[in-house]
């Protein structure tokens, strides 16, 4: 199979390319985008033979093409549209990272390519706009791990059966902290999740829980379920990925490693389920399920509301997510603005229909002028 790797560099790129390592014969990559990082993505494309390539700025694809000479190099999204929808590939790993993976998600659909889609934000942003692209059921494999498992479970039961869909939650790692005190945390603090390893952005949002809230309006386009048939429920141990409640009481649980790996392999060799294994041990083991806190959790509860509005307000809470996570890292505002910058935002939003990709990213860039007018209001942090 022949793959189009976008996001390589990141998190979930580097572990799709060491799962690809293990199946030589099976796999081909034949193109490949990262952001900014250059010099790591030259060094794959010569490990990989790839001539294909995408990055994010045009002075960085410059830079690309002088260190690969006999490379087509392109830039920004019109580039990673290309790449998705190149007449060899027939699987495109979307793993970038930010807003922009809409275009490669819908170019990929449009083109009739299978997406293993690892960008929440295509959903999140444009969720009708993406699933009116997709040309057959299976089109779009899911890599996130809650929503790989939903589509695991689905796999075993009607439609008409399932009456609630609940997606877990570590909690992250202020958990137990004390509300009051979450103003005082470092961004180091909030980059020490208790049990994944993921990017910053995603390591931030999962302490705030705003990753929770754009997987249940990822899993409520995804597969067509009403919102308040989606729950959400912590499970400090991270082994629980989702569960599938049916109308007789009965409960469907997917299990497993708390480990990338598995939801990438599987949406790689869809649908296949290829060795070796990344075991769980069963004995001993302990689960434990608790409810959300509105008063720890407020921006979960924003972005959610966010989704149920629809139009562009999605749209807006990404936008203002990503600038205010950024914000919060480069020490600008404290922990808890990142929720209070998150509602703001949303307040001076004059909701629009996301209608077409030129909506999305209009409400995408006003949002983002609006949070840094947000985190202008703070004074720079000691």
């Amino acid at each position: 199979m022949k793959l189009a790797v976008l996001g390589s560099t990141g998190s979930i790129g580097l572990q799709a390319l060491e799962e690809i390592r293990r199946f030589p014969e099976r796999f081909e990559v034949v193109a490949l985008a990262a952001g900014r990082n250059v010099e790591a993505l030259a060094q794959q494309a010569q490990e990989f033979g790839v001539r294909e390539l995408c990055v994010a700025e045009k002075e960085d694809a410059e830079k690309l093409q002088k260190l690969l000479p006999k490379a087509r190099v392109r830039w920004g999204p019109d580039g990673l549209a290309e790449l998705a929808a190149l007449p060899e590939v027939e699987l495109v790993l979307n793993a970038v990272v930010g807003a922009v993976g809409i275009f490669p998600t819908l170019s990929a659909l449009n083109a009739g390519k299978r997406l293993a889609l690892a960008n929440k934000e295509s959903l999140v942003v444009g969720g009708e706009l993406v699933m009116a692209a997709r040309r057959f059921s299976d089109q779009i494999i899911p890599v996130d791990s809650e929503h790989a498992a939903l589509w695991q479970l689905f796999s075993g039961v009607r439609r008409e059966e399932v009456e609630r869909l609940w997606i877990t939650a570590s909690g992250g790692p202020f958990r137990e902290r004390d509300p009051a005190e979450l103003s005082q945390v470092t961004p180091a603090e909030a980059l020490r999740h208790p049990t994944w390893k993921m990017g910053p952005r995603i390591t931030v949002d999962s302490a705030t829980l705003v990753n929770k809230a754009f997987e249940v309006i990822e899993a409520h386009h995804l597969f067509q379920i009403a919102w308040e048939k989606i729950g959400v429920v912590l499970h400090p141990e991270s082994l629980v990925h989702a569960l599938v409640e049916l109308r007789d009481g009965s409960i469907l649980a997917q299990l497993a490693a708390a480990d990338m790996r598995l939801p990438i392999r599987a949406a790689l060799t869809y649908p296949e389920r290829l060795p070796p294994k990344i075991p769980l041990r069963l004995v001993p083991l302990t689960l434990n399920f608790r409810e959300l806190s509105r008063e720890r959790y407020p921006a979960f509860w924003t972005v959610l509301e966010a989704g149920r509005e629809g139009g562009t307000a999605p749209a807006v809470a990404n936008a203002a997510d990503e600038v205010l996570v950024q914000a919060f890292l480069e020490r600008k505002i404290p922990f808890t603005a990142i929720a209070e910058g998150i509602a703001h935002v949303l307040s001076q939003h004059e909701k629009r229909p996301a209608e077409n990709l030129g909506a999305i990213l209009w409400a995408d860039s006003w949002a983002r002028q609006e949070a840094w007018r947000f985190v202008a209001r703070y004074p720079q942090l000691g």
